[in-house]
């Protein structure tokens, strides 16, 4: 099992407590909608904002710290904590390790309260995997820098005072911090994918971006890629959550549901299905955290290879469980605003969020290609 200091313990067993008894509505219940209340116990409460620094209203912990959080919370709601998850190891964690001090004060303490979000923008109409096909462009004009492009798949910015822009500066990729209502930004449409979340495309014309907005170019970028995989741990963490989720209803199903004078459970083709499930998920949580924990050892950079490795198996392993969670279920299950219902569609998404099967596996195999298979 995995091994926690005092305080860790703390974290997991307090925040079990909170989520099982204060949680009003869990993933189904919302149909898309943003987790607001939920959200907003894990801030009073003081759960939000774990790995960010105290000066900025977060806890100072490491994103293990919020990794383990991440579990707990999806474990009873995943739609909240992929909400969660991200505004935690994705797009304001980029703000306080790249960002000016004027940009951590301006954005950091608002979203330490769950009171705003930051979304993401990096894939394009013509430019998704290929990250290097990308046409939005930052160009230097009498002084000013100018932002213009399309970003598109960018989940729920209509909920998000800002995002991180992935774009071309003229000495190669970078970042920078965009807000929403700035002028020249314009919301082009609104996409509703197979788990209820909205989507957006936005298109960004002769938008001036303040030099303090920039967070890497250049040489900095390459720190930017590194802090990715964060990214991809985060979608790994709940893709196990998920199946969590998935498991401990089909249990308490089997369990509770009588045929032929028994509970389905004690039958050994359920068993069996159980047991797989359980066993694929464990190995999964595992590669997980020790994922995670080698990188907070190793400066809080995740090795790349381990994150490749931990998000392709956990996206597979949640598809996986979510799929005969619900063939235990039976028709049940099948039925729309069932919970394994909305599970099999959430979990969909992870095999293609934070980069495909094929692409991760093409990267692994790049890795095991140049340096062998990972040694003790």
């Amino acid at each position: 099992m995995l091994d926690l200091n005092d305080e860790q313990r703390m974290i997991v067993s307090s925040l079990r407590n909170i989520v099982q008894e204060e949680f009003e509505k869990t993933a189904s219940d919302w149909n898309g909608e943003m987790p607001w209340e939920n959200l907003q116990i894990l801030a009073d409460h003081g759960f939000y904002g774990i790995n960010f620094d105290e000066e900025y209203g977060g806890a100072g912990m490491t994103e293990f710290e919020a990794i383990l959080a991440t579990e707990i919370i999806g474990r009873e709601c995943p739609l909240t904590a992929w909400h969660y998850g991200d505004q935690h190891l994705i797009s304001p964690r980029a703000i306080q390790e790249f960002g000016s001090e004027a940009v951590k004060e301006r954005y950091l303490p608002s979203i330490m309260e769950a009171e705003d979000r930051i979304a993401v923008g990096m894939s394009e109409p013509e430019a998704g995997s290929d990250l290097k096909a990308m046409t939005t462009a930052v160009e230097e004009r009498d002084g000013e820098l100018v932002l213009n492009g399309e970003k598109i798949w960018m989940s729920s910015a209509p909920e998000c005072v800002a995002t991180i822009i992935w774009a071309m500066f003229p000495e190669g990729m970078g970042t920078l911090i965009l807000n929403l209502d700035a002028d020249g930004v314009e919301f082009v449409s609104d996409f509703t994918n197979m788990a209820g979340e909205v989507q957006s495309q936005i298109r960004m014309n002769d938008v001036i971006i303040p030099e303090e907005n920039v967070l890497t170019r250049g040489e900095g970028f390459k720190l930017q890629m590194k802090a990715l995989n964060w990214e991809r741990l985060a979608g790994t963490t709940i893709a196990n959550a998920t199946a969590l989720c998935a498991l401990d209803k089909a249990l308490d199903y089997s369990q509770d549901r009588k045929q032929f004078g028994q509970p389905i459970g004690d039958f050994q083709g359920i068993e069996f299905k159980l047991a797989d499930m359980v066993t694929e998920l464990q190995a999964s949580r595992q590669l997980l955290f020790q994922t995670g924990k080698n990188a907070v050892d190793q400066g809080r950079v995740p090795d790349p290879m381990e994150t490749l490795m931990a998000s392709l198996y956990a996206a597979q392993t949640a598809g996986t469980v979510v799929d005969e969670a619900l063939q235990i279920h039976g028709a049940n299950g099948y039925m729309q605003g069932h919970d394994l219902e909305y599970l099999y569609r959430f979990a969909r998404g992870f095999r293609i969020g934070g980069g495909t099967d094929e692409i991760l596996k093409n990267e692994i195999a790049k890795f095991l290609k140049e340096e062998g298979a990972p040694r003790l």
